[in-house]
């Protein structure tokens, strides 16, 4: 193969294929995606089946604490694991810019094979297109999972009902301050890494202590306070935070300050939001935090009846603000 990707690894001839063998399967390889077929053959498992499908393609390719393939698995690892569905298969489609260094997507690859085993799911299916140079920007990934949530468990917005806590499992904008100071070679005292990673590990565990959880969901784009709003207005509730309980690392908070930004409206890639009735918040704090993922895992608030559907937050000073949408996006291609 040649050093940088060009139009034949799209062409589906000796390139393309060599491009499979030797970057592809090298790194994802399993018995179902080797069997080379044009799609993926799995036996369908006891209890209910979801799919959900994401599209990457986050600047820079690679940030501190992960990168596009990394994060690729996550992203779609965790769309199910919000469910509380047991993660089974992915598939994903490349879609590479001619030029693009073989090195660099051979990394890529590498970080996703390592991602996916730590999740414990497969790549079982895939695709390749190449677009000419200024197409394209490096690398594009979709990737889309399956998964299967076990009879009995029932997460939903369509659960969520006033007198509810509401709980965050870690700090919040980790990963959109570390992209954002990636993108912009801002230098700070401390590498602030991003937070990507896959939750299904932690999901399983809080779903075993708690049944009871009424919903989760993973706060990315927009952060917190989009993601709440989001919740609140399917949920037909109105939320009331507590400022000082919402963890944001002290480094996190600084860069926030120093830049304008509001970590409550800043992406994270490995944290989630869990509602669940009062009276077992503290079993699943204690769950959350007995996990590498939920250490720092806060009761931040409950939901009340409120027919305007706002989120609202008791501020540090005593007053009370409301916890608006973003009007616009505070930082794209951020995921």
């Amino acid at each position: 193969m040649t050093d940088r990707i060009n139009m034949t690894h799209g062409g589906g001839g000796r390139a393309m294929a060599e491009l499979i063998r030797d970057v592809f399967h090298k790194h994802l390889g399993n018995a179902m995606l080797e069997r080379g077929d044009d799609a993926g053959l799995f036996a369908v498992q006891k209890g209910r089946m979801v799919m959900s499908t994401d599209g990457h393609v986050i600047s820079p390719l690679f940030f501190p604490g992960g990168d596009i393939g990394s994060l690729s698995v996550h992203g779609t690892v965790n769309d199910l694991a919000m469910m509380g569905a047991k993660p089974l298969y992915l598939t994903a489609g490349f879609i590479l810019e001619e030029g693009f260094p073989l090195t660099d997507l051979e990394l890529i690859v590498w970080s996703m094979a390592q991602a996916a085993r730590a999740a414990n799911v497969q790549v079982i299916s895939g695709d390749t297109k190449v677009v000419e140079r200024g197409k394209g920007d490096g690398v594009f990934i979709t990737t889309t999972g399956v998964g299967v949530i076990p009879d009995g468990v029932d997460i939903s917005v369509a659960n969520v009902a006033a007198g509810q806590s509401i709980i965050v499992s870690g700090t919040m904008g980790d990963h959109g301050v570390a992209i954002l100071s990636k993108r912009e070679n801002l230098a700070f005292e401390t590498e602030i890494c991003s937070d990507s990673a896959a939750l299904n590990g932690l999901v399983a565990d809080m779903v075993a202590a708690v049944p009871q959880i009424t919903m989760l969901r993973d706060p990315t784009r927009g952060g917190l306070s989009a993601t709440l709003n989001e919740i609140a207005t399917a949920a037909g509730v109105g939320m009331v935070l507590d400022e000082g309980q919402i963890p944001v690392s002290p480094d996190v908070a600084a860069a926030c300050e120093l830049l304008g930004l509001d970590p409550l409206n800043t992406a994270n890639e490995g944290k989630l939001i869990a509602i669940c009735p009062r009276d077992k918040a503290d079993t699943l704090i204690a769950t959350m935090r007995a996990h590498p993922l939920g250490q720092k895992a806060a009761v931040i608030g409950a939901t009340i009846a409120d027919p305007a559907h706002l989120v609202q937050m008791e501020t540090a000073f005593g007053g009370t603000r409301i916890v608006d949408w973003l009007a616009g996006e505070q930082l794209p291609r951020i995921c």
